[in-house]
């Protein structure tokens, strides 16, 4: 059966949790003939009329058996340094070798003139310390299109070399990179756009020159490329044969040739008692680090006082819609009513950073993302008489002008949720204004507005002790919106019990504000009110004779029940 080539030579890419290190390749490089055999032996198959394959024995057959490397085979491990014919005379003079490296190359060459010399002729290696760039990877096309054009994003990937990144420190100060580039030119744009991944590449060579003339760099030919990048990611260019053909490699010197060469994966197989040794070591380290965790954590969870109700607020200040000004920030503090309270490291104030604003969909947005938490106690010992009081958020929300220059954009409240989970809440904003354009003037050049004292005037303060708060003469305008996302958590001794989840916590989450409790009895009954209606436009939709049979029915039916009563 005729021997076929491989002309699959892309790349493939493999991934592996084991050490790069245990990785070899065993490389068996042949010459077949010269082309012109090639051409010849088509030619006449071509005569005969024969078709289909050339049979590569017969091309070994007719060149012949030639001494001096005509067939190779050597196995390659991770990184191993095999040395060309012109590194091997170049570092066997000690006086050439200038660096470390080198020098390092030296030693290497000595210990293996010891040994007996070195084994390999036409096959080498270039590790990923050698000086060595492979041209063809700058020239790479990204599509199969004949008419395709180079673009700077290409040239860029093509012409970096993507190497082991060492964090090293500028004058013992550090990288002086400039975190953020608020204004970023094109030019940085095209400079950054690019992806430059920490890779090791290997590269596995051969001299196809001439016996006795070895040794020449335009005779060096690249077999396979090898890069391992820092998550375990190998590609290799070209693949492992495997069960197909070998590769073909024509060169053209003073007479053309071919040559053939395989690539095969050999490494070590891991024994099964070391493969149960590893999988006993990751298990062992595992529960340590599960252990330690745990130790972390602790193994006593945390439970609020006797007699009280702990709330977990985690919130957020999502973004600011509609205001009239840029660089806005948001005040904000936490207002505890009676039979509240909250620990002594606890803060129940904060502010915003400030933020520039865009247009999202017709509206002008500045999302602050601003995350805020709580922890409050509720007494459980509050009596019926009592009317429990939720925490309010007062915020206002303020703009920056270029001078630094603060107005005031609005004002607003929002009511803690009462119940656990997550609530999105949207709180609608007012600010107070005076009469006439001077304000808004000064307000526009100068800077500050009118101003509430008290941020518990949004709502009714807490030192407001009358039955009627008025507020007649208090001009207002209507301002943005600001979005809210809470996520709160309730925690109680009382929920351990059912029995006392009904009886004692009734009086406590069941006041948790009559309003609540009214707008979930009002939809019922506007349930039951749209029920209705909806059946009596069903009746109004029947027929005539339906509904005259229905009422027979019906009547029917009462006079079988009267009757039956009458006789009971």
């Amino acid at each position: 059966m005729a021997e076929e080539w491989n002309q699959d030579c892309g790349e493939a890419v493999y991934r592996s949790r084991d050490p790069i290190k245990n990785l070899k390749i065993r490389v068996k490089l042949q010459r077949v003939s010269p082309v012109s055999a090639l051409v010849q032996r088509v030619q006449e198959q071509q005569e005969e009329g024969g078709r289909g394959h050339i049979a590569l024995r017969t091309l070994k057959d007719t060149s012949g058996s030639r001494p001096g490397g005509d067939e190779e085979e050597v196995v390659i491990s991770w990184q191993e340094k095999l040395f060309s014919e012109f590194e091997y005379e170049l570092y066997r003079n000690e006086a050439a070798c200038c660096t470390p490296l080198d020098r390092q190359y030296h030693q290497d060459i000595v210990s293996l003139e010891r040994r007996g010399g070195r084994k390999n002729i036409r096959v080498f290696t270039y590790t990923d310390y050698d000086r060595y760039t492979n041209l063809e990877e700058h020239c790479q096309s990204v599509t199969n299109s004949e008419r395709e054009t180079s673009t700077f994003l290409a040239e860029r990937m093509a012409n970096v070399r993507r190497r082991r990144q060492d964090k090293r420190l500028l004058d013992g100060i550090g990288i002086r990179n400039r975190l953020i580039t608020w204004k970023p030119s094109e030019e940085f744009i095209k400079n950054n756009h690019i992806i430059n991944t920490p890779v090791q590449t290997m590269y596995i060579m051969a001299d196809l020159g001439p016996s006795g003339k070895l040794g020449l760099k335009e005779n060096e030919h690249v077999l396979c490329t090898i890069r391992v990048d820092t998550n375990g990611v190998i590609t290799l260019k070209p693949d492992v044969t495997g069960t197909k053909g070998p590769y073909r490699l024509e060169v053209e010197s003073h007479k053309r040739e071919l040559w053939s060469y395989t690539l095969q994966h050999v490494s070590e197989s891991v024994q099964q008692e070391e493969q149960e040794r590893e999988e006993i070591l990751y298990k062992d380290l595992y529960s340590r680090h599960k252990e330690y965790l745990s130790n972390l954590v602790g193994s006593d969870f945390e439970m609020p006082p006797n007699g009280a109700l702990r709330v977990f607020i985690n919130g957020e200040i999502v973004s600011a819609h509609e205001y009239e000004y840029d660089n806005l920030y948001v005040h904000f503090f936490m207002e505890l009513p009676k039979h509240w309270s909250s620990p002594a490291f606890q803060e129940l104030s904060g502010v915003t950073q400030s933020c520039r604003s865009k247009t999202h969909e017709r509206e002008t947005v500045a999302y602050f993302c601003y995350p805020f938490s709580f922890e409050m106690f509720l007494s459980e010992d509050v009596e019926s008489e009592d009317v429990l009081q939720w925490p309010v958020l007062y915020f206002e929300v303020l703009s920056l002008d270029f001078w630094q220059r603060y107005r005031v954009e609005g004002y607003g409240s929002v009511v803690l949720p009462q119940t656990p989970g997550m609530h999105n809440i949207t709180a609608q904003t007012w600010r107070p204004v005076e009469q006439g354009t001077v304000s808004e003037l000064r307000r526009f050049f100068i800077g500050g507005s009118p101003e509430l004292e008290d941020l518990t005037y949004v709502r009714i303060p807490g030192t407001f002790q009358g039955e009627r708060l008025s507020r007649f003469g208090f001009r207002t305008e209507t301002t943005g919106r600001v979005s809210f996302r809470f996520h709160s958590i309730h925690q109680s001794r009382s929920f351990l019990d059912r029995s006392s989840l009904r009886k004692r916590m009734q009086s406590v989450l069941d006041r948790l504000g009559g309003s609540s409790q009214q707008s979930s009895i009002l939809n019922v009954l506007d349930a039951f009110q749209r029920a209705r209606r909806r059946m009596q436009q069903a009746r109004e939709s029947l027929p005539k004779d339906i509904l005259s049979a229905t009422k027979a029915l019906q009547l029917e039916q009462s006079t079988v029940a009267h009757q039956s009563t009458s006789n009971a």
